[in-house]
């Protein structure tokens, strides 16, 4: 229910202010600290604060639009007016968010659309509220560059991690809606194991080894010391984004961690196994005469 701006006398007007009713109104021109509205034939004042939904740059924009308003104070007989655009918008967020508390639950997979990408993540738009996207949990693989995975009008699944509605935040998900590769992990990268990496991340104490999306295992610095290729000095002696041949020394799925250790490539140990093996013309395999017999 709202009162029609041509129909709003001074006593209607009063009325309005005491029960909290909407009134319509004209936005004549803008005044010092805000706006000149003429309801009917009284004029009241909305202050920039108290139009739309959030302040604009754009002031003027507002000027010649019809518009609803709640009527904050009402003086000496419909002389002195206060009118509040924003309050319109507040009061109608407010009972959108009350349909949402009964649509949207912790752990429900939903639809949204980015609406705008920052370093720590993504601000979604769920269709009346808005969520954030963590960078953390856009995927199970570590997100270096976010703008080269996600962009604004991109639309995802997600699932919903945690509602605060006091603070109106709504943290997501689309990390969770993967297979978590430590469920089998213990069995698939089984103590002394070997695989090839890639090195992901560079610490004081070690290198981070990345095995598959979701999985990297360390390699603790120890373990390159005692490497006989990288024996003395103190620093790591690999280079992010470096392919490393690794041995598992064990498997934590609890804690989600894998311990490694540097290893020799498959190349290596397939010279080896022919050198022990020996080959049919002679009972110890010879490079330097495999290499005579080539020329």
């Amino acid at each position: 229910t709202r009162i029609s701006g041509e129909a709003a006398g001074p006593e209607l007007l009063e009325k309005a202010y005491h029960e909290g009713i909407p009134v319509e109104g004209v936005v004549e021109k803008e005044i010092k600290g805000g706006y000149e509205v003429k309801i009917g034939e009284t004029r009241a004042f909305c202050p920039y604060s108290q139009m739309g939904a959030k302040r604009t740059e754009n002031s003027a924009e507002y000027v010649g639009r019809h518009l609803i308003f709640k009527i904050q104070e009402f003086k000496e007989n419909g002389r002195k007016i206060l009118v509040s655009n924003r309050m319109i918008h507040e009061e109608a967020r407010q009972e959108q968010l009350e349909v949402l508390k009964k649509s949207l639950k912790e752990g429900q997979m939903i639809q949204g659309t980015i609406q705008s990408v920052q370093d720590f993540g993504a601000f979604v738009d769920l269709g009346g509220v808005q969520g954030l996207l963590p960078v953390s949990e856009i995927g199970r693989a570590r997100v270096d560059d976010i703008r080269a995975v996600l962009s604004a009008g991109q639309k995802i699944q997600a699932a919903i991690l945690k509602i605060d509605w006091r603070n109106e935040k709504i943290t997501l998900s689309m990390k969770s809606l993967l297979a978590d590769p430590w469920e089998n992990a213990a069995e698939k990268y089984p103590e002394g194991s070997k695989y090839t990496g890639k090195v992901a991340r560079l610490t004081p104490f070690g290198a981070f080894v990345t095995l598959e999306p979701g999985i990297d295992g360390l390699v603790h610095i120890s373990e390159f010391r005692s490497d006989g290729k990288f024996q003395g000095g103190n620093e790591i002696p690999v280079k992010l984004g470096q392919t490393l041949s690794v041995q598992v020394l064990g498997v934590d799925p609890v804690h989600k961690r894998i311990a490694l250790k540097p290893a020799t490539t498959r190349e290596e140990d397939e010279t080896s196994a022919r050198y022990l093996e020996g080959s049919s013309e002679e009972q110890t395999y010879n490079p330097f005469a495999a290499l005579l017999k080539k020329k």
